[in-house]
């Protein structure tokens, strides 16, 4: 089976439809990007896979479709305004930028990998990291660089970010020189105008994230949903950041859109809530097939100055294992500032206490364009059949495929399009069916093999003798005469979403 890199899916999903560049007849706008027919259908699914997980299998979970446009003090109390920036530095040669902090995070996680080679040689997996740190010369510099990096971070010493840099040798990927500028700070927020005229318009800004919109609508949905701590509150919803160093297709982009659930508690019982949401976290991408090895939790060593706990669920994309979405115990901070800020209380009465309190947050947030790359990343695959030939198959899980069965006619006459027709038009409960006639049939299935589709129904001139068709599946390519009567049920139980659910909740 050939590996799959990058450069492979972005280009399967532009030939196929999953997703094309933003203006791409205006060359393209860096860092946005259109999804496609397929795209927007499996972008769709992942949502209605987090949402139903979320809220639908959750009593104490509901939703809320928060504006993007919010008042400004709402971004000034959350911080944003003051601090929400990036560490960049600049390459001479190239001209490249980077984010300071990534290029010294990936170098640390470099020297980790390479020194748990090492030790992996030596028997050593299961040694502490003193005992790694001596059986490994990488490893050690790798918690020196670490502990360097940490406290640097914490002082916001940008002058050691760019020290750093230089005496680890890390050089630009472009260039391959190590001739880099000051570390500067780049702020991150889209501001613009409301109002009629300009001159007389207040400044506004695109939200960077969607957590916001939660937290000042607490009371709101508290009172009115009737609900009791623990709660929590999920959203869907777009963000927008104004990314200087988007790069990586999808993996980093200007609009995106995050899947969150913002989770009241009482006060000290957030760490609890943390370990519980990380375990229920990692069992809902564990239940897509995704084996153990390519998940994995990453601690934050430097936390948010507004948490008590952080980590994230790392998936290994074909750039390496990056972050796919964060568990973070937020303390109070929040509810704590828009009080502050609004002069309006937001407390929670607990009747089993008799007391008034600012609830504690426990937070996941996924990207959902991440998890749309991951998807993908994980599903495509290039196989070599007995024959010599090579097939590109996308083996997404059936609930979530853009196209959960598709109906041919073996020829375009002798009234097989007609029955055809006829078929879908009973599938169409099940999910999205798909029709087509052009080329030979094996043609056909390859097309389906490369969009996702689970099944394949052919139509025959058998087929208006005993109402019988070929179903052919995806992954196996295995071929059974099936009644027509029986279609639905065969494919409808392979689809279904209830599936994942289960595996989710199990």
């Amino acid at each position: 089976m050939a590996e799959i890199d990058l450069q492979k899916i972005v280009s399967h999903c532009k030939e196929y439809g999953f997703v094309f560049p933003s203006s791409e007849i205006y060359d393209n706008l860096g860092a946005v990007y259109d999804y496609g027919p397929f795209g927007v259908e499996l972008k769709n699914a992942i949502k209605e896979y987090w949402w139903k997980s979320m809220v639908q299998m959750h009593e104490n979970i509901v939703g809320i479709d928060a504006s993007i446009f919010m008042h400004p003090t709402t971004w000034k109390a959350s911080g944003h305004v003051d601090s929400f920036s990036d560490p960049l530095i600049d390459n001479k040669d190239s001209k490249k930028r980077y984010r300071a902090d990534v290029l010294l995070e990936e170098k640390i996680d470099k020297l980790k990998e390479k020194g748990e080679k090492e030790i992996a040689k030596k028997n050593l997996s299961q040694a502490t990291e003193e005992e790694k740190a001596k059986a490994s010369r990488d490893y050690a510099k790798a918690l020196t660089l670490e502990a360097a990096y940490i406290k640097a971070a914490e002082a916001a010493d940008f002058k050691r970010y760019k020290e750093l840099i230089e005496e680890y040798e890390i050089v630009c990927e472009v260039s391959g020189s190590k001739n880099w500028t000051d570390v500067r700070q780049f702020n991150l927020m889209f501001n613009t105008q409301l109002g009629s005229v300009s001159e007389e318009s207040n400044t506004i800004y695109l939200r960077p994230e969607t957590a916001q919109g939660i937290f000042v609508n607490f009371l709101n949905v508290q009172k009115t949903a009737r609900m009791k701590v623990p709660f929590g509150i999920a959203q869907i919803g777009k963000a927008f950041r104004n990314e200087i160093v988007a790069r990586q297709f999808i993996f980093r982009m200007r609009e995106f859109e995050q899947m969150e659930m913002q989770f009241f508690v009482r006060p000290g019982s957030e760490l609890e809530w943390f370990a519980k949401w990380k375990e229920t976290r990692m069992k809902w991408h564990l239940a897509l097939g995704t084996a153990q090895e390519n998940l994995r939790f990453h601690v934050h060593e430097k936390l948010a100055h507004y948490a008590n706990a952080a980590e994230d669920i790392q998936f290994r994309f074909p750039i390496g294992f990056k972050e796919l979405e964060g568990i973070h115990s937020r303390t109070d901070f929040d509810l704590t500032e828009h009080q502050k800020y609004s002069s309006k209380k937001l407390q929670y009465f607990d009747a089993e206490l008799n007391q008034n309190y600012v609830p504690y947050v426990v937070e996941t947030s996924i990207g959902l364009d991440r998890m749309f790359l991951r998807v993908m990343s994980e599903s495509l695959k290039e196989e070599v059949l007995e024959n010599g030939e090579t097939r590109t198959v996308l083996s997404l899980p059936p609930a979530l495929s853009p196209i959960k069965v598709a109906v041919l006619p073996l020829v375009k006459k002798d009234g097989l399009p007609e029955k055809a027709r006829e078929i879908i038009d009973n599938l169409k409960f099940i999910g999205r069916t798909f029709y087509e006639e052009k080329d030979s049939i094996g043609k056909r299935y390859r097309r389906m093999d490369a969009i996702g589709t689970p099944y394949c129904i052919t139509v025959d001139h058998q087929t208006l003798e005993d109402n019988t068709v070929t179903i052919r599946e995806r992954d196996t390519m295995q071929q059974d005469r099936i009644a027509i009567a029986d279609i639905e049920r065969i494919v409808g139980t392979k689809v279904d979403m209830n599936n994942l659910l289960r595996k989710a909740l199990a």
